[in-house]
């Protein structure tokens, strides 16, 4: 079975016969047979030559790249395997209509609200009192399927989010003083967990939509834009709360992460080691929890449900199936 490898010893990774060769900088080896790679999380100095890279693409490998912080970089994108030309014209067309593109930005948007709206459920049901906060994120919700532009729709998501992140104090068993979501850099530890998850979970999309016909740069929610793979943003809007905001508040509550994971000197901004390590390991084990499928009638895993969402997109795309975005039901 296939595997995520998060590499966080500096050293230098190549290809060794049919096997991946990491040697680190104290000279150690190991080998991983490449069979095993679904993809590779880069959390360090890494030094790759061209035979790795080619190596890589003829076993469609994606690599992700993570800064000194933790904060993702960019990805390496193999060439894609799955190419079709029907799709990638209905996914152009989809865009180029306002309404088809305001129709799926629209689903996306109403279901990452509903994944917001359950987790706070759950948290109010656990003696957190955020239920003023459910019910204003009830009425915008509302409003979310009656927008008329990507704007106002932007506008609505930004407003249901600063609700949701005015509880975090609540949810959180831990003292935080978290006020607001501060990017480009995080300005508290809060903002540095959500950063760091976030770039967990916007790869983890990007690798399923690879597996796929789809192509990552066309985009409905988010602007297309150049360097960046814009549909994997869009996607994960809607498992952001379901992978990643769970996951912050479980790895805080049992106190797993606390203030001293952080480098206080750099106003809380570096992760240390053993913490993303942390983070890494149980965002990896998260992924492969799994599920009973309402619809399919079978268990599927966290990891995989982000894959049927990619071929709900493509049903609707192709005239198939309207498309409707994963709610969470628990």
């Amino acid at each position: 079975m296939k595997r995520s490898y998060y590499i966080y010893n500096n050293g230098k990774i190549h290809r060794k016969d049919n096997t991946l060769r990491f040697t680190n900088s104290e000279n150690e080896t190991r080998d991983i047979p490449i069979e095993q790679v679904e993809d590779i999380y880069i959390m360090s100095e890494m030094t790759l030559n061209t035979k790795f890279i080619n190596f890589a693409s003829k076993y469609q490998i994606p690599i992700h790249f993570f800064n000194y912080y933790s904060f993702y970089t960019g990805s390496f994108y193999p060439k894609e395997a799955l190419l079709a030309g029907n799709l990638l014209v209905k996914q152009v067309r989809h865009y180029e209509d306002d309404q088809k593109r305001l129709f799926i930005a629209r689903k996306f948007i109403d279901a990452a609200a509903g994944n917001i709206y359950r987790n706070l459920r759950y948290y109010n049901g656990r003696g957190k009192d955020v239920n003023k906060a459910m019910i204003e994120i009830e009425y915008l919700r509302k409003k979310i399927l009656n927008t008329e532009s990507i704007n106002e729709l932007m506008g609505i998501e930004g407003n249901i989010r600063k609700q949701y992140y005015s509880t975090w104090n609540t949810i959180v068993d831990q003292k935080i003083d978290f006020e607001k979501r501060v990017k480009n850099p995080p300005d508290n530890m809060i903002n540095t967990m959500i950063s760091f998850v976030n770039g967990l979970v916007y790869t983890r999309v990007l690798g399923e939509i690879y597996r796929t016909q789809l192509n990552p740069t066309i985009s409905y929610l988010h602007e297309p834009g150049v360097r960046r793979f814009s549909l994997s943003l869009d996607l994960a809007e809607i498992f952001k709360p379901i992978l990643g905001d769970r996951l912050i508040f479980a790895l805080l509550n049992k106190n797993q992460i606390t203030p001293s994971c952080f480098t206080k000197d750099l106003n809380y901004l570096h992760l240390t080691k053993d913490a993303s390590r942390t983070i890494s390991m149980k965002f990896d084990e998260m992924l492969k929890k799994t599920i009973r499928h309402k619809e399919l009638s079978k268990d599927v895993t966290y990891q995989h449900l982000i894959r049927l969402e990619c071929y709900k997109l493509i049903k609707h795309l192709m005239g198939e199936k309207e498309y409707e975005g994963f709610k969470i039901w628990w």
